[in-house]
């Protein structure tokens, strides 16, 4: 069940963000400095506890605004990865085949949408970090808010971190010309901060809420989170732990694989965390997000991006559930009565940001999917490749083949390491194809960027193409503070 009120209040803070969405480090363009019309001083804002929870709903709206979830995102998660092709038309954006054909160069701006959403949403964060607790308020509602503002820092770190590895390090809302105009810190340093955020997190959220304030953070989602930053790490001990601690709540995978992406598998028990979005008749923009828009089947539903390539399609075993619900078709019929049309411009899309008709009319396009950022089934995955790095096999296989069993697919059994890790990689490829944006990250984790994105002809360079330039403009508008990434 879905909560209107918590949504629609998401945006009251974004609008004033003190670091500039452009070029967010500059203290010498004071173009960057206007005042917002219309709109509270940030210091004048947070007073009291009503404003501390509509600052901390900021943030979590911005999860679904354009540069996190739709283009740039999409372009350096997904198209990138051997997952999806830039889609649509050929003339349509054909700026993202840069993303497809590693052809970008640090002046592409989708780079910097992609970076300048992240801080944005990291500023928000900051907002709520530094002038929260000093309102005098509920205290336990006060610290749950300051680690959902934590949980939901990390998260735009870690999105950072994988993308152009080490990016400065803001922690506050900047003062000095210093903290205004920062240099590069460390990827160790980055993942430093993500970790302290996430325990932080963990420790203080709580595991459920009420239907009031379904989709905020929980405990688990922070232990999930915290595990997966760990598996990039390859800190194969605690990814093991924190894995069984997020099992032992009370999370179930859901038997019916392609319910968990249609409205009423949102927010189910395999849930882990998702953003929240709806559609509001007459009023479309208020709280949905384009992440189905741009997907969605063309020109019926959507404008067709990010489609799935022949080898996703191929990925799957005969008998393989997740594939009718992962690929919709071109001439398709979907079980909620959509007929894709026999002349729609692309083979497949994306089914995951499937919205059916009855939905999308209301906006004229595909809106109001919900995007699923981690469930039960990854966890038991990561489970599996942590228990198999550290030689326990056993717990291995147990969890990959309950994710394999609801697929419709016969248990796995062989015990070697390298092939069971081969498999489990495999498994993580089609359990989340289209879902998440992990797989360009996890090729660059496992090594294999390279060998795998060539051979689906992509123009990948090792040694360079692990991580993406830092934008331009951005090196620009530091004076030359942040250094470049090699090879750009």
């Amino acid at each position: 069940m879905k909560n209107i009120l918590y949504k629609t209040k998401f945006k009251i803070l974004v609008g004033f963000s003190i670091l500039a969405l452009g070029g967010i480090y500059s203290c010498k363009e004071e173009f960057l400095n206007v005042d917002p019309q219309g709109k509270p001083e940030e210091s004048q804002f947070f007073v009291n506890q009503e404003q501390a929870l509509f600052g901390v709903n900021a943030i979590y709206a911005h999860l679904r605004s354009w540069p996190v979830s739709a283009f740039a995102n999409l372009a350096l998660t997904t198209i990138a990865s051997d997952d999806a092709e830039k889609g649509s038309t050929p003339g349509d954006a054909s700026f993202m085949n840069d993303f497809d054909n590693f052809t970008f160069t640090s002046t592409q701006f989708t780079l910097n949408d992609y970076w300048s959403g992240q801080y944005a949403g990291i500023n928000l964060s900051n907002q709520v970090l530094t002038r929260v607790p000093a309102i005098t308020m509920d205290e336990n509602l006060k610290a749950r808010l300051l680690a959902e503002a934590k949980f939901l820092r990390a998260y735009y770190y870690f999105n950072l971190v994988r993308a152009f590895g080490g990016v400065p390090l803001v922690t506050k809302i900047p003062e000095t010309p210093e903290e205004l105009n920062p240099t590069r810190a460390s990827a160790e340093e980055i993942y430093a901060l993500i970790v302290s955020d996430l325990n932080d997190a963990s420790a203080v959220l709580p595991v459920s809420y009420d239907a009031a304030n379904v989709g905020r953070a929980t405990k688990g989602a922070a232990l999930g989170m915290l595990a997966k930053v760990k598996m990039y790490q390859k800190a194969w001990p605690e990814v093991l732990t924190l894995t069984e601690q997020v099992v032992a709540l009370p999370y179930s995978l859901t038997p019916d694989y392609y319910q968990i992406f249609r409205f009423a598998g949102e927010n189910n028990a395999e849930s882990i965390f998702e953003v929240q979005a709806e559609v509001i008749p007459g009023n479309c923009d208020a709280s949905n997000s384009q992440w189905a828009e741009v997907q969605g089947a063309r020109p019926q539903f959507g404008w067709g991006f990010s489609i799935p390539t022949t080898d996703l399609e191929n990925a799957y075993e005969p008998g393989d559930m997740r594939k009718d619900a992962t690929i919709l078709y071109r001439g398709e019929t979907t079980p909620e009565g959509d007929k894709i049309s026999e002349t729609a411009d692309n083979p497949r899309y994306n089914q995951k940001a499937y919205v059916p008709g009855s939905v999308a009319k209301d906006c004229g396009y595909a809106h109001g999917q919900n995007i699923r950022i981690m469930r039960l089934a990854e966890v038991l995955l990561m489970h599996a490749e942590s228990a198999n790095e550290l030689g326990q096999t056993d717990k291995a296989l147990s969890s990959l083949n309950k994710v394999r069993e609801r697929a419709g697919l016969d248990p796995v059994t062989t015990t070697a390491q390298a092939d069971l890790r081969n498999i489990i990689w495999h498994e993580r490829r089609v359990e989340m194809a289209l879902e998440n944006g992990d797989r360009f990250f996890d090729l660059v984790r496992q090594g294999r960027a390279a060998e795998v994105l060539q051979a689906q002809g992509k123009k990948f360079t090792p040694g360079k193409n692990e991580v993406y330039a830092i934008p331009q403009n951005q090196i620009e508008l530091s004076g030359g503070n942040l250094a470049q990434n090699p090879g750009y």
